[in-house]
């Protein structure tokens, strides 16, 4: 391999500088790209008002149930590249990064399709208010027709990253980040074009990230260089690609129906709830800063010294991922708790608003340090080539479990509270439950392979 491939190798200096030096890139990514996020709730619920910022903030848990399964099988597919760089295989790469990117260009039209045209729809099986439906149609029409650019950047970066470059998805971020608020400024608050305005912002932002990303792949000089003219299904790395990525995507996805069906509660209590919730769930980004990526810290760093078949790195890096994420998401949990007031009111200071959204901070925020305990157990579970036991995992705690609870409890405690608890409950019930599985499969796995 060339030098520069060296430097991104995972499988070889000391452990906690090399995670680290990948991770801290991708935290930095994580926080433009939720400060990116942030700053269309911040300006729409300035300039615009409480029904717009309500519409805006009920968007996450419907855009995550249309996108996540794509990200959930690029993340499949970064398993796959991370393997393939570790080992020096390169041929396989190359096969396995143009598999995926066709994949990816497959599934951004077809997301396109849908959620333009099932958008309204969608919206009215969340239970959306007619006082926010026609601004939430118009911010998701607006937002899937640029899905394409999403899907992109997502799986550029994915490439990246697996082959351990952070670095370059963080500067695109960085671009993209400053992009979007300089366009919401001027749609929004200059032009008064509302969330429309907010939406085509950041797909153009997005798409700005996603050329960024393939410029760098397309005239990179390594096994993961993009060819256009190659891009093409090779029919056994698709389904090594599928195999690996297909659980993470159902992962992803029930996750996200499970938030669709806590939103259509919230949505119940009205536009105030709305807006105050979804002001919490932007500030609740940020505690997902290392939770996210020490998770794919994690997921890489195994992968690629799986391949290399240094076991004695993957029980390094496991200890090391799992001591550093929780702690750093509690410290974050701790200031969301305390600072709650002020940080909802930055998004709206009507009373109501900030009551719900206080009460929500307040309520999960301590509890931040299971949801990173889970998130990178089922990083390490995917690294090594177990994606199904996170699927199972989370389809059966953070989906049938937590809708059940909700369905059931609600009716006896007509209270937004029950919502609320819903996550602390079920991030501590997978917490456990993972706990258990990973040192099985750890054990396991790893017996036998010498350093």
């Amino acid at each position: 391999m060339k030098q520069t491939e060296n430097q991104n190798l995972l499988t070889v200096g000391n452990v906690p500088k090399k995670m680290l030096l990948f991770a801290v890139p991708i935290l930095f990514s994580n926080l433009f790209q939720q400060l990116y996020n942030a700053v269309d709730s911040l300006i729409v619920g300035n300039f615009v008002g409480e029904q717009a910022l309500a519409a805006v903030g009920s968007s996450a848990s419907l855009i995550m149930l249309l996108i996540g399964f794509v990200n959930g099988v690029s993340l499949g597919a970064g398993v796959l590249v991370a393997r393939f760089f570790g080992a020096g295989d390169e041929e396989d790469m190359e096969r396995a990064v143009h598999t995926t990117v066709a994949l990816g260009l497959c599934a951004g039209v077809v997301l396109t399709v849908v959620g333009v045209v099932f958008s309204p729809q969608i919206l009215r099986l969340m239970g959306t208010p007619e006082d926010v439906m026609p601004n939430s149609v118009l911010y998701f029409r607006i937002y899937f027709a640029g899905s394409l650019a999403v899907v992109l950047y997502n799986l550029g970066a994915g490439i990246l990253q697996s082959v351990g470059d952070s670095k370059s998805p963080m500067k695109y971020l960085i671009a993209a980040s400053l992009t979007n608020v300089v366009l919401d400024l001027l749609f929004v608050a200059v032009f008064q074009m509302g969330v429309g305005g907010a939406a085509l912002a950041t797909v153009l932002s997005q798409s700005l990230s996603a050329f960024l990303a393939f410029r760098k792949l397309t005239h990179a000089q390594t096994g993961y260089r993009v060819c256009w003219r190659r891009i093409r299904f090779d029919r056994e790395m698709l389904r090594r690609v599928v195999s690996l990525g297909v659980p993470s995507g159902v992962q992803n996805s029930v996750i996200s129906l499970a938030n669709v069906i806590v939103q259509s509660n919230i949505n119940s209590f009205g536009s105030s709830a709305m807006a105050g919730c979804g002001a919490y769930s932007k500030t609740e980004g940020f505690a997902f800063l290392p939770v996210t990526c020490f998770a794919l810290a994690l997921s890489t760093f195994v992968s690629q010294n799986l391949g290399a078949g240094r076991a004695d790195r993957v029980k390094a890096g496991v200890r090391f991922g799992l001591l550093c994420s929780p702690l750093l998401a509690e410290g974050i949990g701790i200031l969301i708790f305390t600072f709650a007031p002020v940080l909802i009111s930055a998004f709206n200071n009507q009373p109501q608003v900030v009551e719900y959204g206080v009460m929500n901070a307040r309520t999960v925020s301590l509890f931040y340090c299971l949801l990173a305990f889970s998130h990178c157990c089922a990083g390490i579970l995917r690294g090594l080539g177990r994606p199904v036991v996170p699927m199972v995992i989370m389809l059966a705690v953070w989906c049938v479990f937590r809708i059940t609870y909700i369905t059931l409890t609600i009716q006896l405690i007509p209270d937004i509270r029950v919502v609320y608890w819903a996550y602390p409950i079920t991030w501590s019930i997978s917490s456990v439950l993972f706990a258990v599985f990973v040192w099985r499969v750890l054990r396991k796995q790893l017996a036998g392979q010498t350093a």
